[in-house]
């Protein structure tokens, strides 16, 4: 018969652990050679560099973007109250959004409000109020936090983990 008149051919097909020897991926890998990216010493190099980058300060943690994963903070203090904010000085990878300005009313009647406080684009002319600058990744550009009047850094949107 021929293929055209929709009979197969009765050959058998015998799945690959009957037809072949199976080999696994160790019985493949050549330990004979140096792996080209792995180096054995590279925590303790990692380790070194950052000492020498804080010159013996203590930071509470080292923040990352939480998109991205870019270092952004290696020298940071937590927030007393707010756990999970930071505030630095040194930064590295961030890019400060000037086109976004907030404000933020700083008068007594902030404290009367239970402490609400409230961020205002709008309000320029008030005597009382703090002026914060959008802090973005510079890699990705997500918001990570904010910068104030004195060049300090307050981020609320990152990754911290041990330093």
């Amino acid at each position: 018969m021929d293929e055209d008149d929709g009979v197969r051919d009765n050959t058998v097909t015998h799945s690959p652990t009957n037809s072949q020897q199976t080999v696994s991926d160790d019985d493949e890998i050549d330990y004979t050679t140096k792996p080209e990216f792995y180096d054995p010493d590279l925590d303790d190099k990692n380790e070194q560099w950052i000492h020498k980058k804080r010159q013996g300060r203590v930071s509470d943690a080292v923040l990352s973007c939480p998109a991205c994963f870019t270092t952004l903070c290696l020298e940071c203090q937590r927030h007393e109250k707010y756990l999970t904010q930071y505030r630095a000085v040194f930064v590295a990878n961030c890019k400060i959004g000037n086109d976004k300005v907030l404000k933020q009313n700083t008068s007594r009647s902030r404290k009367r409000n239970r402490g609400s406080e409230r961020f205002d684009r709008n309000d320029t002319d008030s005597i009382n109020t703090e002026t914060f600058k959008q802090v973005c990744c510079s890699v990705c550009t997500t918001e990570v936090g904010v910068m104030d009047q004195d060049e300090i850094y307050h981020f609320y949107n990152v990754l911290p983990s041990e330093s």
